[in-house]
């Protein structure tokens, strides 16, 4: 199948390498003409170092690239989503399978990513949510992965998982849309605040209390908002949330370190040099929680260290002294 990869970072390009893989006939598209001319000359992806782009790879930073495709991912980091399913609207044949695989809340309307595209692109393409636990340092080094395909639309999700799955690169079908994304953009929320822990020289007792109660929140909102509780145990959900925790792949762990550290959460995100998501995503599903009237008190505290310039040391004092609770009690599973 033709497909196009909206975007050549570490993740576009990695997914992009997979498609090429299954024989599709694969374009990678960038943002600019310098970046298209880099992995031209290079044939590597600086954000991948040591994979090579093979020769069978296009490499375009013409977006008109994307006519006649079967199929085209958006790969471009959460803000650009909307510009780029914009942009690409017109050019677009009806019945183009859509794949969102970037992971956020749109920041100014707290939609998801899939309702931000189809608000662009209307009802004339099926769009897929890709997600699931995947450094793209992992996939492009073809370490074994497995991701679920989300769509309303049966027929496109499963379209999707055929077009990807490998030996190395394992794809689960869903129809919970909502599930999927919430648990992919929430995850980054903890992840972040799994870093400070770390920075804060905090040990596993911390992290496995964290991750767990984390988990809790995100179910609980996602419930409320109409995904279903069982997403949340699975690789969107609990698997996406351990990889980030743990992994010094994250951006969102190795912002928050830092944070631990003592550096103020702006210069954090500043150098970190790349999209911290989870730094956006705890205003937005603050406001999320406020709105349909549910309990995120790891979520809240996030937002004081991070907007209000809170001490991460008090704020775990205060959440550590909460009111006593059975455990159960409000329970997501």
């Amino acid at each position: 199948m033709k497909i196009s990869v909206m975007g050549s970072g570490g993740w576009g390009t990695a997914l992009a390498l997979v498609l090429l893989e299954n024989g599709h006939d694969v374009t990678l598209w960038s943002y600019t003409e310098a970046e298209c001319a880099v992995l031209k000359e290079q044939r590597e992806n600086p954000m991948l170092k040591g994979v090579s782009l093979p020769e069978g790879l296009k490499l375009t930073s013409d977006s008109s690239c994307v006519k006649g495709c079967g199929v085209v991912v958006l790969a471009t980091p959460s803000f650009a989503v909307r510009a780029t399913a914009r942009a690409l609207a017109p050019l677009l044949e009806p019945g183009t399978v859509l794949v969102s695989v970037s992971k956020g809340i749109e920041k100014d309307t707290s939609l998801t990513l899939t309702e931000a595209i189809a608000q662009e692109v209307g009802e004339r393409c099926p769009i897929v949510a890709l997600s699931g636990p995947s450094h793209a340092e992992e996939v492009g080094r073809q370490i074994p992965t497995a991701v679920v395909s989300a769509s309303k639309d049966r027929s496109a999700a499963e379209l999707v998982q055929d077009l990807f799955m490998n030996e190395r690169f394992r794809v689960y079908a869903s129809d919970d849309v909502v599930g999927v994304e919430l648990g992919a953009a929430l995850k980054n929320v903890i992840a972040l605040c799994a870093g400070v822990c770390d920075g804060m020289g905090y040990g596993d007792n911390t992290k496995a209390a964290l991750m767990t109660r984390g988990l809790t929140e995100i179910a609980r909102l996602g419930v409320a908002m109409g995904g279903r509780r069982e997403t949340f145990a699975g690789l969107t959900g609990v698997g996406d949330l351990i990889v980030t925790c743990t992994s010094m792949h994250s951006r969102n762990r190795r912002c928050g370190i830092l944070i631990g550290k003592g550096v103020p959460a702006q210069q954090a995100v500043q150098e970190i040099g790349a999209v911290v998501e989870g730094y956006y995503a705890a205003a937005t599903a603050r406001a999320l929680a406020q709105k349909v009237g549910v309990e995120m008190p790891i979520t809240e505290a996030a937002y004081q260290v991070l907007y209000c310039g809170k001490d991460p040391q008090s704020v775990i004092v205060e959440l550590m002294t909460r009111e006593r609770k059975h455990e159960l009690e409000d329970s997501w599973v």
